[in-house]
């Protein structure tokens, strides 16, 4: 008997990707379909996208792969759906969508003074969460929509998450996981569940109760795939839909990062290091731990949100040499640019950066800035510099959690787009000093959603036993710790002291530029 399959689909920001993946990790096929555009900026500021935009690149990359695979679909046991955070949708009372889709990227601000009482105001600055809660509430895009759209948001009869509507989409159910509850809306981390009324961040976003969707644990049957979406998409009719969680959520699964000494770090979009722990702890002071898509436990994380962006931005902006040299040679930029990597020694003689090209929860007054320039330095300086300072910023970010939590971390499980470089990944392990293990793929968000149905269906009897049997150790980078010594008085005596030198300046900046009264 032919083995059994899972057909994932994971959702990203620049790409949508169907796989078919079997029970020994392995991917059958896979199709990809990369956005011409990844979103609609028709203001500065703003990242948006269609309605069903993802729902049709969804039909569109499961249509040929299901046509090119028509054997193999009738040992497909179940559907499973993974995606990108935060990015969120007004849907009507008959979940039609009523204005376009607000994407994660988006940097839209909300007024905040006028939603606290003098009560709160006080609580907040007593415990010196005043610049947090008024980051965030300016950061939630649904205090936006009340304040500039209120027609729309009069008639919001569902304020969802993307993956929450693409369920709905491909079974009619409007539901979701808890693991899939990350971003800007009133959700209590440690407890899987909506807020209460009564509690005291639910002003940061306070989405009314009625309008926020039904959750359920991850595991559970969402729905069935109809015969409409069946005709629209290639899925065999009748196949459940199974509930996982967020992207990074399922990467860090499909890494096999499932004890509280590992590390899962992504090199997406958005760098992130997370870990998977048992006990709930904040990993940065305010900052929650995410649902982990093991129902039992946790993902605390630190996020550097423009993370591997930052190359896309250097390779738009300061790389024309090298797009001639990767057409000649038929290689892709990244590829030139990190072939280049070691022709600047470790430290970029002097160069350091830190990557906060958008300020995070836990910084919110941080800006993106760059320190030692001599006229030694060059554009690849730079490039290694913009490395050498994601891999800096996602060590302060360990160090934290695990100072946060008491846990040691020993060794690094490494995915996400900047996974495939292995120059990209030794340095993470020479700033780190741990080991740095890649797995047999490149598609780890699909490999960990995956295993959620293969558990769920009980082809596996939990997580531990899926990831023996799916996940296999490709290559592992060691660090020099020589090299390593030099990143650690680089980071102790010169990174580390960077935000707190500055932030003076980045107030400043907030407050004053603009008038330009500096």
């Amino acid at each position: 008997m032919s083995e059994k399959l899972v057909l994932t689909f994971d959702v990203g920001t620049q790409s949508t990707r169907a796989m078919l993946v079997g029970k020994k990790g392995q991917l059958e096929d896979v199709c990809q379909y990369n956005y011409e555009t990844p979103y609609l900026s028709k203001i500065p500021g703003h990242a948006e996208q269609y309605p069903d935009f993802y729902f049709d690149a969804i039909c569109r990359v499961s249509k040929e792969l299901c046509e090119r695979n028509k054997e193999k679909l009738q040992n497909v046991i179940a559907v499973t759906l993974t995606v990108i955070r935060d990015t969120v949708l007004c849907l009507d009372e008959n979940n039609n969508a009523l204005r376009n889709i607000i994407v994660w990227l988006d940097e839209r601000q909300a007024k905040q003074d006028e939603r606290f009482g003098p009560i709160k105001k006080l609580m907040f600055k007593l415990v010196k969460m005043e610049d947090t809660v008024k980051d965030q509430t300016k950061n939630s895009v649904c205090n936006w929509i009340m304040e500039n759209e209120p027609e729309i948001w009069k008639k919001t009869a569902k304020y969802v998450m993307l993956p929450t509507y693409l369920n709905y989409k491909l079974t009619g159910r409007l539901c979701d996981s808890a693991a899939n509850m990350v971003g800007h809306v009133p959700f209590d981390y440690k407890n899987r569940r909506w807020m209460s009324k009564n509690s005291l961040t639910r002003c940061v976003c306070n989405v009314p109760s009625e309008k926020l969707c039904e959750l359920v644990p991850s595991g559970e049957t969402i729905g069935t795939i109809g015969k409409q979406v069946s005709e629209l998409t290639g899925i065999p009719e009748g196949l459940p839909l199974i509930a996982t969680g967020s992207d990074k959520g399922c990467e860090t699964l499909g890494l096999s990062v499932l004890k509280d000494n590992q590390a899962a770090v992504s090199f997406g979009t958005s760098a992130t290091v997370q870990m998977m722990v048992r006990d709930y702890f904040e990993p940065q002071k305010f900052l929650p731990a995410y649902p982990a898509v093991p129902n039992d436990m946790y993902n605390p994380e630190f996020q550097v949100y423009r993370g591997y962006w930052m190359v896309s931005w250097f390779v738009k902006e300061f790389a024309a040499e090298e797009k001639r040299e990767a057409k000649e040679k038929g290689w892709s930029v990244e590829r030139v640019l990190d072939s280049h990597l070691d022709d600047v020694p470790p430290g970029c003689d002097g160069l350091v950066l830190q990557p906060y090209w958008r300020a995070g929860m836990a910084n919110p007054l941080a800006k993106g800035a760059m320190i030692g320039f001599s006229d030694a330095h060059t554009r690849r300086h730079f490039y290694r510099a913009i490395i050498e300072g994601i891999d800096l910023a996602l060590l302060d970010g360990m160090k934290t959690m695990e100072k946060q939590s008491g846990k040691k971390i020993t060794e690094i499980f490494v995915g996400g787009g900047g996974s495939k470089s292995p120059t990209v990944c030794q340095i993470l392990s020479n700033v780190t000093g741990l080991p740095v293990k890649c797995i047999q793929t490149h598609e780890a968000c699909g490999l960990g959603s995956s295993m959620v149905a293969f558990v769920a269906k009980g082809e596996f009897k939990d997580y531990e036993e899926a990831t023996k049997s799916m996940v296999q150790i490709s290559r592992t980078y060691e660090p020099d710790m020589k090299t390593h010594e030099l990143y650690m008085k680089i980071y102790q005596n010169v990174y580390s002291k960077m935000y707190k030198r500055l932030e003076p300046l980045y107030k400043r900046l907030r407050k004053k530029v603009l008038t330009s009264n500096i």
